[in-house]
């Protein structure tokens, strides 16, 4: 394989030299393939001389001949807490592919190493966090949710220490439209370097919205942008019952892409105040606080941008104020329109929203499971049986709220088949997941995590090996359901 070109650019490196560091891949002393994206992979034009060298690519042993790998450098709010210097502590970027649709992509490999980011990190990744990044991030792009993509799981052949023992190492490759975060401008506000502020907005802008650019005011038009596309994202999150867990500033893309599944999960029951993450433990990243903390991370980045508005400081927090008072509008408007088609509706009235509130109330106190509660609706349309129907019908106004949504959905067209094509019968169920990563980590048995996969990302499709993906595991009992970051 000596001198394989991946096809990599580096656009980034070359625009901006200040926002990272040269990082070199840790060798991995007995790489293994677990995962390989070959649909990814054709989407990025690589046939199967890639595949056939994906171990050492793709855990770092051998680097592409035309790789530059480097390390990003950013700040970040972490908790609400502003961290001047926080930087790919375990992540290498290679480079940048041009792929099948003329989108530029970056490729990353997580895990593969220290980096001068690390702070005394060792810069590895485990395999159950790696495993779950694939896993949900897959999942999520088949849900049709923005979100980075899984290239590769490789093992690295050694045990690292993490706070519950040594656990096998693991080295994700990750495919994202960018791996700039909010966290990427506030480098450059904290220090109160606005020629390098100017030249990260003006890279985000060429790259990402170059509609942008030829505006009146192309940086006021870079921030509405983001909040519109932020307000999409967090919306779709809420429609599938994702729950985040760490939205902190610097796990908030700029190309507004879900980013980091470190304590991620999905609602089994609903839950509005579901909170997943161990580290979580105030509720700040709860399921229901999602939309307000997009809005907070979107003020920080309008804070950012403030010297690039007008040179004007009032002038310049007026025209913040103004862009972010869109978020809400463009929020309710992704929430309606996700929650709408999923009632199996199409045509938009006025009360529409209280239909919607009053459905997730109902779920809320029959303790409901989010995902099964939408397919029931299916069932509940063609005047079928299904199991949450008959707890719905001992809560107060449930026959009620059946019979204005039933008179609704008469005066609607083909309503079955958008309530088919709106509502995933599998999602990444947490207790799915902690099975598959389990046999993987302890016994180094991936079967399980490759029926899983090849289940999450085929989530409107009834198939009888799947079914038993459509509810929580038997055995997953009463018990909180906690996650951890992979750190």
């Amino acid at each position: 394989m000596a001198g394989l070109r991946l096809g990599l650019s580096h656009s980034l490196a070359e625009a901006l030299p200040d926002q990272y560091a040269p990082a070199e891949p840790t060798p991995a002393p007995r790489a293994h393939r677990v995962a390989y994206n070959t649909v990814l992979a054709t989407e990025l034009g690589w046939d199967t001389a890639v595949a056939d060298h994906a171990e050492a690519l793709f855990s770092g042993n051998r680097l592409p001949a035309d790789a530059h790998p480097i390390a990003l450098a950013y700040a970040g709010h972490q908790f609400g807490n502003f961290v001047p210097l926080l930087g790919d502590g375990r992540a290498i970027l290679l480079g940048e592919r041009l792929d099948s649709a003329g989108r530029l992509r970056d490729v990353q490999l997580k895990g593969a190493g220290r980096t001068p980011f690390s702070r005394g990190g060792d810069g590895r990744a485990a395999l159950g966090p790696v495993l779950r990044e694939y896993l949900v991030s897959e999942a999520m792009h088949a849900l049709g949710i923005p979100t980075t993509r899984a290239l590769a799981a490789v093992l690295t052949g050694e045990q690292i220490h993490r706070p519950q023992g040594r656990v096998p190492g693991a080295v994700l490759t990750r495919v994202a439209s960018s791996h700039l975060r909010i966290g990427s401008l506030q480098l450059w506000s904290a220090q109160g370097d606005t020629i390098r502020l100017k030249q990260l907005a003006d890279y985000v802008l060429a790259r990402h919205y170059p509609a942008a650019q030829t505006t009146p005011q192309p940086y006021l038009s870079l921030l509405e942008a983001i909040i519109a596309r932020q307000a999409e994202l967090v919306a779709g999150w809420q429609a599938v019952g994702f729950v985040h867990g760490v939205m902190n500033t610097d796990n908030t893309s700029l190309a507004g892409e879900t980013l980091d599944y470190g304590p991620c999960a999905f609602l089994d029951t609903y839950d509005p105040s579901a909170v997943f993450s161990s580290i979580d433990r105030g509720g700040r990243y709860a399921y229901q606080r999602q939309p307000a903390l997009m809005h907070w991370n979107l003020t920080r980045l309008a804070e950012t941008l403030l010297p690039l508005l007008d040179p004007n400081p009032e002038r310049a927090t007026a025209l913040a104020y103004t862009a972010l008072d869109t978020f809400i509008p463009h929020y309710e408007t992704a929430w309606h329109a996700r929650f709408r088609v999923k009632l199996g509706l199409s045509t938009q009235q006025p009360d529409d929203g209280t239909l919607i509130q009053e459905f997730l109330a109902l779920l809320h106190a029959s303790h409901s499971d989010f995902t099964q509660g939408f397919l029931a609706l299916n069932a509940a349309a063609q005047h079928h049986t299904h199991p949450l129907l008959d707890a719905w019908t001992q809560q107060p106004n449930a026959n009620t709220w059946l019979t204005r949504w039933r008179d609704r959905l008469s005066r609607e067209t083909d309503p079955l088949s958008r309530l088919q094509a709106s509502n995933p019968r599998i999602i990444p169920r947490n207790g799915w997941v902690e099975h598959a990563l389990r046999a993987a980590t302890e016994q180094l048995d991936f079967e399980p995590f490759h029926r899983l996969l090849a289940a999450v990302t085929q989530p409107l499709t009834e198939h009888p090996a799947h079914r038993d993906y459509e509810t929580p595991p038997p055995a997953q009992g009463r018990a909180p359901y906690v996650t951890f970051c992979g750190t």
